[in-house]
């Protein structure tokens, strides 16, 4: 596929200045490029006149407290009491989710924050504005605000493309309402469906994480807003799938699988921010960790933009992991590691440093380091001459049209079918019953980090503010000549049984049953899925599975509809059900989504992004595993999932033919390799191309099967294109037993197939010449041509 997926936004981002734009009704705060050479001499100036007190608010943010709400880890007893006046006396570095935290209304709270910003700019010595942060994983965590697909479902589409499109309207609308940088996208390779935050994640390969993180981070960036990568690095990682548990993975596995994705969208996608893992490798906390945070992301990547704390990292480094006596220690080994700007308070920062400071236990230098970044980016950002003069926006469109578009595009693209024996798409059926606590409940939609569950569980009197369908709802409009019978039948997690007769009774008296079951994600336990709500099965939760085998009981058809965040267990359903459909939480138009696939009117055309588990027992587990990962005689257990990874059905058929690959390719130039793809079928649908590989021999263990290379494409029924990859070395090399990363000669097994696991169409090279090295030069994308 091609790195550029946006005009002009494939390289690392220009410097920005904010200059005045009339956009809609009312005149906003934009965002314009500065020349290299304005950049650099300003925030020297500035570091050179600040006390310590100056530096210390430039390197912390500010959080309203808001008595009820717990949307970060240990939030009540960290957020800190002081007001946002005494808070921006001596400046502020970071605005910590003015719109994200509560509903308010965009136009009055762009209202406040330009007073406040007015505030620091005539009201303090140095006159420096704040810079603002939101959440933005799926839109802008604001009120009203469009919600996308969760990160999981634009690994099932594989569309960097629409992926980029999306990451731009997200950022218009942050850049609109003056927020300068987004906490998004989430790079963690998938490691164990178990982990909570699995449906923030985007695939376990982490080629598709990087393409399609990289391109959010283009389309996000494309509008001026700095996008944050997070969680450098190993989070998904921990132990047993529990969350901020230990991470024990080796250097190779960090090295070959969990920093490539930041690699990508730092040196292709340019991103101007990351963020620490709450996360220890090996006995040694991310955030205290120089290795990482100086000697990876600055020395060898040449990263040169801000790095910022996870909510309250630092002080985890004293509270949490123990490795620091008390804050101001904790305060310093962050500093010393690399982490510029605690967010989201300045709990170590501020008091804690500042005494640390003056009694001589931190180097200053450390704090002017950090303070000169953060400089750094508000001048990119064009901060230090922003006035605030201009008036905020008067009115704003947070789910347009676009938005709506594009939502909807990467829903329908998203949903994998995953078993059909020909009852879909449904044939107008005349009385259709639509069971399951997912059916009729629009926050079985949405992930983690959207706005409604992640901020609105805590007010439960408020709308939603946005246009919703329930799959009941959107069934009924698409159908409009069936009859609709509901039946919840069960809550997704508890173990009341009490509404099973009903669904029983709805079932038994249609022609075809729709049960929708899945999670219901929120945070720190308050969910099935999400942030520190981790699984120790991974079968449905509650008695979602009985209420399942009860319908098939009845021996009405079933269509089971898994609305979820992770991959479950659900290989007994799958040989029993008509049909299953995937859905990792599509978003405000996935209702839609789902209906027009059960229709027919959408063609299916997901894949998955993470194997299919059978077991929570065989877990972790990753189809990149080398041969001793998967089955064989020296165990008594299967390991292989219940569907691999790329798996997904189509309502036509695709063959792929005649891989063709030269002889013999050298080690230091790319693998060129072309496959026929034809619609075999009666109607119009799209393919996920998908081309792996397989080293046969190598100086360390390889996995049996890798992803080299992707292309979504749509064919007409008959048509036949000629699909060519050309796969960098970049994309074959791993770490040597010297951990240097490298392409060694050898053979070299390509193929091509519906899957990681099914080789319909296979070729074989032979990689010649001497070891060769990759580095930070090489390319990392796999380019794609088809005519």
């Amino acid at each position: 596929m091609s790195p550029a997926p946006l005009d002009g936004v494939g390289a690392p981002q220009r410097p920005l200045r904010l200059v005045s734009s009339n956009e809609g009704d009312g005149s906003v705060t934009v965002l314009q490029p500065l020349a290299g050479s304005d950049v650099g001499t300003r925030p020297r100036a500035l570091l050179a006149q600040m006390t310590l007190e100056e530096k210390l608010a430039q390197i912390v943010g500010f959080w309203e407290k808001a008595d009820g709400e717990a949307v970060a880890p240990l939030q009540g007893e960290f957020t800190r009491d002081i007001g946002l006046a005494e808070a921006m006396r001596h400046g502020l570095g970071h605005l910590t989710r003015v719109y994200g935290t509560r509903p308010v209304e965009a136009v009055e709270r762009a209202q406040w924050l330009w007073e406040k910003q007015r505030t620091l700019v005539r009201d303090t010595r140095l006159g420096i504005p704040a810079l603002v942060h939101e959440e933005c994983l799926t839109g802008l965590s604001a009120w009203r605000a469009a919600t996308f697909p969760t990160p999981l479902a634009w690994g099932a589409a594989f569309d960097p493309d629409l992926v980029a499109e999306m990451g731009a309207v997200i950022g218009d609308s942050m850049r609109v309402l003056g927020v300068h940088q987004g906490l998004a996208p989430v790079l963690d390779v998938i490691r164990d469906p178990r982990w909570g935050r699995v449906d923030e994640c985007i695939s376990e390969d982490p080629y598709v994480v990087g393409t399609l993180g990289t391109s959010y981070v283009r389309g996000l960036q494309s509008m001026g807003v700095h996008a944050t990568l997070k969680h450098f690095v190993g989070y998904s990682g921990s132990q047993s799938g529990r969350n901020f548990a230990p991470v024990h993975a080796g250097p190779r596995e960090v090295e070959d699988v969990l920093l490539v994705p930041f690699e990508m969208a730092l040196l292709d996608g340019g991103a101007r921010s990351v963020m620490h893992s709450y996360a220890e490798i090996d006995g040694v906390p991310v955030a205290a960790d120089p290795a990482m945070l100086t000697g990876v992301l600055r020395e060898r990547w040449g990263f040169d933009g801000a790095v910022v704390a996870d909510y309250f990292g630092v002080a985890f480094l004293h509270l949490l992991h123990s490795v620091a006596a008390d804050l101001g220690e904790a305060a310093g080994l962050a500093l010393a590691a690399g982490v510029d700007i605690e967010l989201p308070t300045g709990d170590a920062y501020l008091t804690p440093l500042a005494e640390a400071v003056r009694a001589g236990r931190v180097d200053e230098a450390l704090v002017d380091r950090a303070v000169l970044r953060a400089l750094e980016q508000k001048e990119e950002l064009g901060l230090l001459d922003a006035t605030f003069d201009d008036e905020p926006p008067t009115a704003v469109d947070l789910d347009s049209a676009e938005h709506r578009r594009i939502a909807a595009r990467l829903a329908e693209e998203s949903l994998v079918l995953l078993a059909n024996d020909g009852t879909l798409p449904l044939a107008a059926p005349a009385r259709v019953a639509v069971i399951g606590p997912n059916a009729d409940r629009v926050e079985a939609l949405f992930g983690c980090y959207s706005f409604l569950n992640h901020v609105l569980a805590h007010h439960p009197g408020v709308e939603v503010g946005i246009e919703i369908q329930t799959v009941a709802d959107a069934l009924a409009t698409e159908l409009p000549g069936a009859e609709i019978i509901g039946a919840r039948g069960c809550a997704v997690d508890d173990d009341d049984r009490s509404g099973f007769a009903a669904a029983i009774s709805a079932a038994a008296t249609a022609e075809v049953a729709v049960v929708v079951v899945g999670d219901h994600a929120g945070l720190f336990g308050r969910g099935t899925v999400g942030e520190g709500c981790d699984r120790d099965d991974l079968e449905l939760p509650g008695v979602q599975r009985e209420l399942v085998e009860a319908v098939l009981a009845t021996g009405t058809p079933v269509v089971l509809v898994l609305l979820t965040g992770r991959p479950y267990a659900v290989d007994w359903a799958l040989g029993r059900c008509a049909a299953v459909v995937q859905a990792f939480f599509p978003g405000e138009e996935g209702a839609q989504a789902i209906a027009g696939v059960l229709s027919g009117r959408v063609n299916p055309s997901g894949r998955l992004p993470v194997s299919m588990p059978r077991s929570a027992g065989a877990q972790p587990y990753t189809y990149l595993h080398p041969q001793l990962g998967g089955n064989g005689d020296v165990t008594n257990l299967r390991s292989t999932p219940a569907l691999p990874f790329g798996h997904g059905l189509s309502y036509t058929t695709f063959a792929r033919s005649d891989l063709q690959v030269p002889a013999q390719v050298a080690t230091d130039s790319p693998v060129e390799a072309s496959v026929r793809v034809t619609n075999t079928g009666e109607r119009a649908g799209e393919d996920v191309v998908q081309l792996y590989a397989r080293d046969v021999v190598g100086s360390v263990t390889r996995p049996v099967a890798q992803l080299i290379g992707y292309q979504r494409v749509r064919l007409e029924p008959g048509e036949s294109i000629l699909v060519t990859f050309s796969a960098p070395p970049a994309r074959l090399a791993f770490s040597n037993r010297d951990l240097v990363r490298v392409v060694e000669p050898g053979e070299l097994e390509l193929w091509v197939g519906p899957s990681c696991a099914e080789r319909e169409t296979e070729a074989r090279t032979t990689l010649t010449g001497p070891a060769h090295r990759v580095d930070t030069s090489s390319e990392r994308w796999t380019s794609v041509s088809v005519r």
